[in-house]
């Protein structure tokens, strides 16, 4: 699967929506935790949880994570034969074409979610098409998935992909996916993850972001509200949101 190209560059499940945490130091990670103050001056260090950038070895962590929250914010491992798909759609094309609007929260031990963003949606549509979509489409011919298995829906993204509506672009060019493992859902987490790819895409010029979520996952179409996002486009039982950047 082609992945030497980078685009240039000038459904999340967290349920909260606590203000930010003041950032790190210059040169540490945007968000973290730190040791833990005890009595008489002494503390105890617990293990690091922080956002950071995405760097290559994290795929198998954040394919894991989209399959484990891929059922509208449930898990979806026991729906689908092939672990990988749904990483193979909605993580691994923002992985290899736009790595720097790619962070993970890591818990020490590895990733346990993700938030991904392209800047221009249609670019990057487009750069799908060019080093994507092809591997996928020889490796998974269309035919070869019935009608009616619960992977035919992925088959068919996969050969012929949806692009984004050109009345949501016009406001909101960028879009994001964000997920995180179970454990770490109703933490705040989701809401710092937010602000962060927030922060870099405005830095590269983004006057707004969209995302798309089934209505099915009601938390998460609430949770999206309380950050801004207002509802575009409705059908197929999902939304399209936006928030100015």
């Amino acid at each position: 699967m082609p992945r030497g190209e980078v685009l240039p560059v000038a459904g999340e499940d967290d349920r909260m929506w606590p203000p930010a945490p003041a950032r790190a130091g210059a040169g540490g990670p945007p968000y973290g935790s730190g040791p833990e103050p005890l009595s008489g001056g002494m503390s105890i260090r617990r293990a690091a949880v922080a956002i950071r950038p995405y760097v290559p070895g994290d795929e198998p962590a954040l394919y894991e994570v989209c399959l484990r929250t891929g059922a509208d914010g449930g898990d979806a491992s026991g729906l689908y034969s092939d672990r990988r798909l749904l990483g193979e759609v909605f993580v691994g094309p923002y992985l290899a074409l736009q790595p720097d609007l790619a962070f993970v929260l890591d818990d020490g031990s590895g990733a346990e979610g993700y938030v991904l963003g392209a800047l221009d949606t249609r670019a990057f549509e487009l750069a799908c098409e060019r080093l994507w979509w092809p591997g996928l489409r020889e490796a998974r011919p269309l035919e070869s998935v019935p009608e009616g298995a619960p992977e035919r829906w992925l088959a068919e993204w996969i050969h012929r992909p949806r692009p984004a509506p050109e009345e949501v672009l016009e406001a909101f060019p960028s879009h994001l996916h964000i997920d995180l493992a179970p454990r770490w859902q109703g933490k705040g987490w989701g809401s710092r993850m937010l602000a962060t790819l927030f922060d870099a895409l405005a830095a590269r010029g983004s006057r707004g972001v969209h995302l798309g979520v089934s209505l099915a996952n009601t938390k998460a179409v609430a949770f999206y509200r309380k950050l801004g996002f207002e509802d575009l486009i409705e059908g197929g039982g999902a939304v399209f949101m936006g928030r100015p950047l």
